[in-house]
């Protein structure tokens, strides 16, 4: 990225520079040339010296509620990654243009110093050439779990935990679930894996750690098929905090987010329980 960003730099500073000498006849001497190149160093400083950061970044308003936190957290991804794609565009059209400028510089200082033209190659592309950016990924429907592209053991360690919650067995479930997201990073089982910790760390009475294991499930998956669920019983588990002002928030989502999900339902006799606005 440094190599690109100096590309970029050293592209615009050509193309900021005076461009009379490119009609200037065969009377131009090599140090003509060369106080040309001290210029574009000169504009190629300042330009650095713009990439740097004035200001402390900015964050996500304090004391909104989870909702609007992560509302927040998705707008400022959208804008940053807007500005990322105008970016790489800029720098994309200043290596194209810096690139042919420079092979100009090296043909007129062949000339000058009397070299062979014939023996010039193509001019190799200002700050090197650059891997492709790998393809990304089109959005498609969310489908089931594919058991078959899961690693080796990893459906058993999630059922088994799974069958402890069934059984009740909450301090061993809680424990299997916490160890399968951190073996299995990355898992499709792990939203549910989130959720299910979260019910056995209810199961245990542990309400705080509960609501952070749901949180992750839903912040991990927005759109994935446990994630209504997951809001749901983060906005009771807040309920049971006392945060009631933010369970109704949470719980109110359910609906608005999912209109289709079965626990909507749910989340409107919690809502009723709680006596929300």
């Amino acid at each position: 990225m440094r190599a690109q960003v100096y590309a970029g730099l050293t592209g615009l500073a050509l193309m900021l520079a005076p461009m009379a000498g490119f009609s200037q006849s065969s009377d131009e001497t090599l140090a003509d040339i060369r106080q040309q190149l001290t210029v574009l160093y000169v504009d190629i400083q300042s330009l650095k010296r713009e990439l740097s950061t004035t200001g402390a970044p900015g964050g996500v308003v304090a004391g909104a509620s989870t909702i609007e936190r992560v509302d927040a957290i998705e707008r400022q991804l959208q804008v940053l990654t807007g500005r990322t794609e105008q970016l790489q565009f800029r720098v994309e059209k200043i290596v194209e243009d810096g690139t042919n400028r420079i092979g100009d510089l090296e043909f007129r200082l062949v000339e000058l110093e009397g070299g062979d033209l014939s023996a010039l190659g193509e001019t190799s592309t200002l700050g090197g050439n650059i891997p492709a950016a790998p393809a990304q990924e089109t959005s498609t429907p969310i489908a089931p779990v594919d058991t078959t592209e899961l690693a080796v053991g990893e459906s058993a360690d999630f059922n088994r935990a799974k069958t402890a919650l069934e059984n009740g067995e909450f301090g061993a479930a809680s424990e299997q679930f916490a160890s399968f997201v951190e073996i299995y990073p990355g898992s499709p089982l792990e939203p549910e894996a989130h959720l299910r910790r979260g019910q056995a760390l209810e199961g245990q009475s542990e309400t705080t750690r509960a609501a952070r294991a749901y949180l992750e499930s839903y912040s991990g998956a927005p759109q994935g098929p446990y994630a209504s669920e997951a809001l749901f019983h983060l906005g009771r588990a807040l309920g049971a905090l006392g945060q009631v002002n933010e369970a109704c928030v949470t719980l109110n989502e359910v609906g608005v987010r999912y209109p289709l999900s079965t626990q909507v339902a749910a989340a409107r006799d919690e809502m009723a329980l709680l006596q929300c606005p």
